[in-house]
């Protein structure tokens, strides 16, 4: 069964970057948004299993798109891409719901085992 999955960074390489480092083979279909109220927006009207989200973003940032998705239960598995590593805002974060905090640039091993953790893949 093909996995919707959403990459939500206001950087164009960001974003293909995280498509990149995605597991050949994953059986999903990927869309891309460019900030979190475009997120929020596509996550109302669309399905989606897996979100890919970073964090300081114009209009709406990851945090506002976490606080959002708490509320309303839009998506279920949230992984944090981000530059952003400070303890504090990790632990923000996983309080918001995030499944997992992955650094910029995105350490390929390290999602893979994230996705198996969660069943993903």
């Amino acid at each position: 069964m093909t996995i919707p999955v959403l990459i939500c960074d206001d950087s164009a390489l960001a974003r293909k970057q995280v498509k990149k480092s995605l597991p050949d083979g994953w059986d999903i279909d990927v869309n891309m948004v460019s900030n979190g109220r475009e997120a929020i927006d596509y996550l109302r009207q669309n399905q989606v299993g897996v979100l890919f989200l970073d964090l300081t973003m114009p209009e709406i940032d990851g945090v506002g798109v976490l606080e959002t998705n708490k509320a309303e239960k839009l998506v279920d598995f949230v992984i944090v891409v981000s530059a952003d590593i400070q303890p504090d805002m990790k632990k923000r974060v996983e309080e918001l719901g995030a499944l997992a905090f992955i650094n910029k640039p995105v350490n390929t091993a390290k999602l893979n085992d994230i996705l198996k953790t969660y069943g993903l893949l």
